[in-house]
């Protein structure tokens, strides 16, 4: 933040050039990445997302008001995830997950012996 004497207007740094040369760069690059991974997966899933981008500024080291400070980028990433396949199940007399419905009778089939009327030449 920057006073000018002549007005004493306030100018302050944007928050975008700040993160674009943040790290020479690198911050930018990492957080674009992770913004259009994002765009992937809600455009692949159908569902929202959402990306946190935190600003850490820690006190100067032992409160030397001339030292410097240290700055951090963070971010988070809540993509969009496929909807899991499901499948059916029956409870037993047990209370445990079957896949067979325990209330259907069930019938016994007996094959019948091989009739090949079929021969080989």
């Amino acid at each position: 933040m920057t006073v000018q004497p002549d007005t004493g207007e306030i100018q302050q740094a944007p928050v975008a050039a700040f993160l674009a040369s943040h790290l020479n760069g690198r911050t930018d690059e990492e957080l674009s990445a992770e913004f259009h991974t994002l765009l992937d997966a809600v455009r692949t899933h159908g569902k929202k997302g959402q990306m946190t981008i935190t600003i850490v500024v820690e006190p100067p080291a032992n409160g030397v008001d001339s030292a410097p400070m240290p700055i951090g980028v963070e971010s988070t990433v809540k993509a969009p995830k496929p909807t899991p396949v499901k499948s059916l199940y029956f409870l037993d007399d047990d209370g445990q997950p079957v896949r067979d419905d325990p209330r259907q009778m069930s019938i016994e089939f007996r094959t019948a012996p091989s009739t090949n009327t079929f021969k080989d030449a």
